[in-house]
Formats: C-alpha cells, sequence, structure tokens
C-alpha cells in the first residue's frame, strides 16, 4: 500500500549566523508525516528555534534540502501561511486591541476559510477576556491567545514553541488536549521544547538534537522501553514504614515470591521502572537539558 509523502522533507539542513565560530544547525536530516505530532527536542542553545524559523520562511541562507507541504521552502511564497500556523514561545500582540480585535485583524489576513474567533478564544479559555485589551493580560493568557491565532486559518501544518510554557496545569493540559484534537483532525504539529514530559505526553515520534545535530529520532514509548530497566518495583507497607522491593519482568507472573507478597502484604504501589525521555536524552547524548 503507497503511503503518503511527507509534509516535511529535510536533509542535510545546516545553518550558521553571521560572525558565529560554529553553526546553529548542522546536517539535520528528518521526515514528519501527515497527521503526526513530530517533538523536536533538546536543552536552550541546541538548534531547536533556528530549525524552527528556517522551516517557517523566516531564516533563509541555509545549506541543504527543505521541502514542505510537497513544495520547496525556497519556491514558496506568502501564499505559504496560508497552509501553516504559529505560535512562538514569547507571544507577539497587538496590546491596545482585545483579544477578539486581535484575531479579527490577523483574520483578515487570510484568502481562505478561516475559524470564528470567538470560537478559538473559548476553545483557550479566554471568551470572558474577549474584550479586555491583551495589555492586561497575563503572560500565560497572551500564550493562550497565540495558539489560538496560529488555529485561525485552519492551518495544515502547525509549528508550536514550548506550548505549554508558563502555564498553569488546568491551562496547560486544556492545550495539550487541543494540540491532540488537531492531530486527530488530521493536522500535522511540528513541536519544539525543552519539556520532556510535554514530549512523552504529545509526541508520536520526538528528534533528540544537541550541539546543532541529531542524536537520534524515535517514538517516545520505544525509547522508554529500550533504555529502561525490565524490573518491577513494589513499594510495600511495613511496621518500619515502606519496604522496597524490585523483581525481574521476566516469567513474572510465574515468580513465587512476588505472588506471594501480593497475596499477603499492604502494596502501595507498583511500577515498572522505565526510562524517562530526559533519562533517555541523558544517556544518549551525554547532556542535561539545561
Amino acid at each position: 500500500m503507497a503511503t503518503s509523502p511527507p509534509l516535511i522533507d529535510v536533509a542535510g539542513l545546516s545553518f550558521s549566523y553571521p560572525g558565529a565560530e560554529r553553526r546553529a544547525v548542522d546536517g539535520l536530516t528528518f521526515e514528519v508525516g501527515a497527521g503526526e505530532i513530530f517533538g523536536f527536542l533538546g536543552p536552550n542553545g541546541a538548534g531547536k528555534s533556528t530549525t524552527q524559523k528556517i522551516l517557517i520562511g523566516l531564516l533563509r541562507g541555509f545549506e541543504g534540502h527543505a521541502s514542505l507541504l510537497g513544495r520547496e521552502l525556497t519556491e514558496w511564497g506568502s501564499d505559504f501561511y496560508e497552509h501553516v500556523g504559529v505560535a512562538f514561545e514569547f507571544p507577539n500582540h497587538y496590546l491596545k486591541l482585545t483579544g477578539r480585535e486581535n484575531l479579527d485583524y490577523f483574520r483578515a489576513l487570510y484568502s481562505g476559510t478561516t475559524r470564528s474567533p470567538l470560537e478559538l478564544l473559548e476553545r483557550v479559555d479566554l471568551a470572558d477576556d474577549a474584550d479586555t485589551a491583551v495589555g492586561q493580560y497575563s503572560k500565560g493568557m497572551k500564550h493562550r491567545l497565540s495558539v489560538a491565532r496560529a488555529l485561525l486559518n485552519e492551518p495544515q501544518l502547525l509549528f508550536l514553541d514550548e506550548p505549554t510554557s508558563g502555564l498553569d496545569p488546568v491551562s496547560a493540559r486544556n492545550i495539550k488536549e487541543l494540540v491532540r484534537e488537531e492531530r486527530d483532525r488530521g493536522k500535522t504539529v511540528f513541536l519544539t521544547t525543552h519539556d520532556m514530559v510535554v514530549a512523552d505526553q504529545l509526541c508520536d515520534r520526538v528528534a533528540l538534537i544537541v550541539d546543532s545535530e541529531i542524536a537520534l529520532i524515535e517514538a517516545p514509548r520505544e525509547l522508554k522501553l529500550r533504555h529502561g530497566e525490565e524490573r518491577l518495583r513494589l513499594e510495600l507497607g511495613s511496621d518500619d514504614g515502606v519496604e522496597v522491593r524490585e523483581f525481574p519482568l521476566a516469567e513474572l507472573g510465574r515468580n513465587a515470591e512476588f505472588l506471594e507478597l501480593i497475596r499477603s502484604r499492604d502494596v502501595q504501589t507498583m511500577h515498572t521502572l522505565e526510562a524517562t525521555l530526559e533519562d533517555v536524552f541523558i544517556k544518549v547524548t551525554g547532556r542535561s537539558l539545561q
């Protein structure tokens, strides 16, 4: 069965800022498929934002190949922005305009079908502040408005930079649900972050980038299984507090000691010792995320 061509196809992508001693990105090669949430993960300064800026047309003069939506990036004109949406980590809005007025203004810039500003404001929990000047918004509210603005033109390809940065837990959960909804509607999401928990919860595949190069690309689940320990840890209640026991996962159902413990003891917690994405990143790259 034929497969759909990738929406993002990058090969040997390199870029250097004027006067810099080393490349900001160096020989990046990856593909992003239709209907995929692709995470671009790494510490600050690794090259995540530079790569995103290249892919959305803000940086020219790169080396290598970059094709988006089936067309070479260098061949796109302003019509490119009819098909993509972008939410930056540091939002830039018209502060004297209200949230609704900001979306109305940007909505008017598109020639195609757009979504209702009020519908989007409701979706990011800003409906009650639709007619409040954005200058009075908190940092988190401005961030949510930026996500709403990125969705105005029903983009086929959505670029999100640190989509939950500065958000309270409830707002962060709502934005993550919104990202999944867009993926389920067939949209493709390119997500840059150094938050491995967010990446683990959202991404179908992740690329780990460090020192301007990609260390590996894989599904989060596969990475955690491959680099974790095949053991189960129990925390058991005891007269002295908590007793911790570990057992190999192999033949666990026939491990007599394990079966006796869970029948006869107070089991307080039980979990496997798979690695976190942060564990994997440090193990693979030898670097922390700071």
